[in-house]
């Protein structure tokens, strides 16, 4: 599946709801269903800077692919990291830098988002990127 068709299907689940109040509920549902990442990987090596909640993000490169698990100390941070894992793991380091997250503004997120919140989700996806870059440039053979 392509990151716009994860992106169409997130914009799908969040406009089935009228009310921030209902999309909130999601966003706590959708980080229960995160898989936790093990206790020995939340150090401050994958604590991400610039969230006021704490928010791990733990990523493996594999087969020119870079995967990621996250976590986070706060529920509804916990359900955007979520949605940040769902569209952008299992994806080419480029395909990470390139990406359009054009979901963030189709649902409304950042507008319904504490000045905190919002600052973390940029603190996310400004370490994926890191992380994508970062992977493209020790791995420049296997990341075309």
């Amino acid at each position: 599946m392509t990151t716009d068709e994860v992106q169409e299907q997130i914009t799908a689940e969040f406009e089935a709801f009228d009310d921030w109040m209902d999309r909130y509920n999601l966003l706590i549902e959708l980080g229960r269903e995160l898989p936790p990442v093990d206790q020995a990987e939340k150090t401050n090596e994958y604590l991400i800077e610039g969230c006021q909640s704490k928010v791990w993000l733990v990523p493996e490169f594999r087969n020119g692919l870079l995967f990621f698990k996250a976590d986070s100390d706060a529920l509804i941070t916990k359900g955007i990291v979520s949605l940040l894992v769902r569209v952008l793991s299992g994806r080419t380091p480029r395909e990470i830098k390139n990406a359009n997250l054009w979901f963030i503004d189709k649902i409304n997120l950042r507008q319904n988002l504490s000045p905190t919140r919002s600052n973390g989700l940029l603190a996310m996806i400004k370490q994926m990127r890191l992380y994508a870059l970062a992977f493209e440039l020790k791995n420049p053979d296997k990341t075309a």
